[in-house]
């Protein structure tokens, strides 16, 4: 229970769905409610996917190219901390490289933003992808895979409900309710961020002492 927890509350916290909901917003106002259902359930698909390559291809990704865990670790932590950074100064968005403007292009030249920019790199970005990888290293047990794909599932769900309901969301929180909430989300991926740097700091320093 305690992995799955971990798991859902990282990932729900890395991706931050809620982040994702003025974009949402932006890219489908001019869709009908049924039309909107549709790109939040394409939008959630294509994150599940992404996120299942990361978690099962993501070693032999690490193989090919020679990374180690510990390297791996705390890279994706760095890039964590910096998401965290965003989501607390406001700049989440731009962040993941998606400027008003560029909003605006996509609305009007673009029919199907399900993948991108919407699942990645608003949704699945470096860090998610970063966070699995270690994920599968980690836990190699079948019940541990099978307990975070449970996480994985149920954090695809949530996604899907929020961006089905963005439209209401926004209208409900207003642009201040989502930037408070976005703020207490920031804090938890800084603290995720600095967790994963500090471990992986700590093997290295216990693989000298060993040395």
């Amino acid at each position: 229970m305690e992995l799955f927890l971990t798991t859902f509350g990282a990932l729900f916290s890395i991706m931050n769905p809620l982040g994702t909901v003025p974009v949402f917003v932006g890219l489908s106002t001019e869709h009908s409610k049924k039309e909107r259902a549709v790109l939040a359930f394409w939008t959630a698909v294509n994150a599940f996917i992404i996120l299942l390559l990361s978690f099962f291809a993501g070693k032999y990704i690490l193989s090919f190219f020679g990374i180690t865990i510990n390297a791996l670790k705390i890279a994706g932590g760095l890039i964590i901390a910096s998401s965290g950074f965003a989501l607390l100064t406001g700049k989440f968005v731009e962040h993941k490289g998606m400027k008003r403007k560029r909003v605006e292009e996509d609305i009007q030249s673009r029919n199907e933003v399900s993948l991108t920019p919407l699942a990645i790199p608003m949704l699945a970005g470096p860090g998610t992808i970063s966070l699995l990888i270690t994920y599968n290293q980690e836990f190699t047990e079948i019940e541990d895979i099978s307990i975070i794909l449970s996480a994985i599932v149920l954090t695809i769900l949530a996604i899907y409900l929020i961006l089905k309901s963005a439209h209401f969301i926004v209208k409900f929180l207003g642009a201040s309710g989502i930037n408070a909430l976005s703020r207490i989300i920031g804090f938890i991926v800084i603290a995720i961020g600095v967790e994963y740097i500090i471990s992986s700091l700590s093997t290295i320093v216990a693989t000298w002492h060993l040395a």
